[in-house]
């Protein structure tokens, strides 16, 4: 047990100032880039757009749970399905703090070469989509929906006049400097922190067992194998989830084991790429052709760039970080790891501890009872992005004057009018189960 927890250490003390730094980034990008930017270029079925939505997921700071309902407002806003499959396989596989991360305990050629497989998969998938599913590859939503250009159609809030709600179209604009990048802060290191620090730590826990409890001899016959390596890793990372960031410390462990650097990046690439909800939820809303490209697009991506790293690359590329990182783990840790690493604890404390306050108006309860709206239990939400995308998809529709969404509770309070029928389809749109209470 003590040496499991001093493994759990050392890769937390390693990662803990890349980290913070990631999650620094990764908040300005949330601020500071227009959310209008990723749904503008996306709605023709052209390679252009599923470039594009691949460019737009790589750098993109979302969890896989996060990932499926962005990924399904933007097809409700006119995202062609090969544009949104692309932006699916892209954007869980990276971001700029996972990219980061990377390097810290992996190395450059993995921190780099993760992107670019990403990027390169994503086109593909998305490619494939626009070819072989041409039929359905309409928008999603109902006929009531405004088509794309009509007023309150993509970008804007379907209920809203001319002029009107300016701030939800671009919030920012009407914010100062500071109040914009306390914003940032907020989000990086509250809502961010919240989403995936629960999975960070799984990833911590499982790579010390791995290192510390594991005994060698476990994975002897896939020491050096490449075949058996790629096979065995995407066994089990195809249907679990991985966070981007969490998949780090394992698939480092398991390269310590004697796994191939190409599996390693197989489990970087399936793990956090597909889970057994997400492809659920895309054959649901993109229909079960749309799902298959999808996860035939990440497996044979897995496997080509797997084998290729360990065939056409030197593998001292990948193994010489790996071994500077146990010599810096039997050197000691220096003064400024461990202030981050006392930093990033306390705000992992922060946004796990269950009784702790969370000002996220996701996460808390309710405000309002039911006489002031109606209530809707849902089904599906993980993190504060899904919590969001609820309550945008429900905020467009005709008749709809306030909506609350609390993550915690798994509710949703929406005020006005709005069609019942069409709250549950705008929540089941974006992958969500939707069901108005008694």
């Amino acid at each position: 047990m003590i040496n499991i927890l001093s493994e759990i250490w050392a890769l937390l003390c390693e990662m803990s100032p890349y980290l913070l730094l990631g999650f620094l980034l990764a908040g300005l990008m949330h601020e500071f880039v227009p959310s209008t930017l990723y749904t503008r270029y996306l709605g023709d079925r052209s390679l252009r757009s599923v470039v594009l939505a691949a460019l737009f997921g790589v750098p993109l700071p979302l969890c896989s749970c996060g990932v499926i309902p962005t990924a399904m407002g933007i097809r409700r806003e006119g995202a062609s399905k090969g544009a949104t499959i692309s932006f699916l396989i892209a954007t869980p596989q990276t971001g700029v703090d996972s990219i980061i991360a990377t390097y810290s305990l992996m190395g450059l050629p993995f921190a780099v070469i993760r992107p670019v497989v990403a990027l390169l998969t994503a086109v593909f998938g998305g490619a494939m989509c626009n070819a072989l599913d041409a039929e359905s590859q309409g928008r999603i939503t109902s006929d009531s929906t405004p088509k794309r250009g009509e007023k309150g159609s993509a970008n804007t809030y379907s209920h809203c006049e001319e002029g009107e709600c300016h701030a939800h179209k671009n919030p920012s604009t009407r914010r100062g400097f500071g109040t914009r990048l306390l914003a940032a802060l907020s989000y990086a290191f509250g809502e961010m922190m919240e989403d995936i620090g629960k999975w960070l730590a799984i990833g911590l826990i499982v790579a010390g067992i791995i290192t510390a409890a594991v005994p060698d001899s476990w994975f002897t016959v896939f020491q050096g194998n490449t075949l058996y390596s790629i096979l065995f890793v995407l066994a089990f990372s195809i249907p679990m989830y991985l966070c981007a960031t969490g998949s780090i410390p394992i698939a480092l462990a398991l390269m310590m084991k004697g796994l191939t650097p190409g599996a390693a990046l197989v489990l970087l690439m399936a793990g956090p790429a597909s889970n057994a909800a997400s492809i659920l939820v895309v054959g649901k809303v993109l229909g079960k052709r749309s799902m298959l490209i999808y996860l035939a697009s990440i497996i044979a991506g897995a496997i080509v760039f797997g084998v290729g790293i360990d065939y056409l690359l030197p593998r001292e590329w990948f193994t010489v970080p790996v071994m500077q990182h146990a010599a810096c783990h039997e050197d000691g840790i220096g003064l400024f790891s461990y202030i981050c690493t006392g930093l990033l604890l306390v705000l992992l404390v922060r946004a796990l501890w269950p009784f702790g306050h969370h000002h996220h108006h996701h996460h808390e309860a309710l405000s309002h009872s039911e006489a002031e709206g109606v209530t809707y239990n849902i089904e599906g939400m993980n993190c504060n992005h899904c919590a969001e995308n609820v309550r945008k998809a429900i905020a467009s529709l005709p008749g709809v004057e306030n909506v609350e969404v609390s993550l915690r509770e798994g509710k949703a309070l929406v005020a006005g009018s709005p069609d019942e029928a069409e709250v549950l389809r705008a929540v089941e749109s974006i992958g969500f189960k939707a069901a108005k209470t008694n």
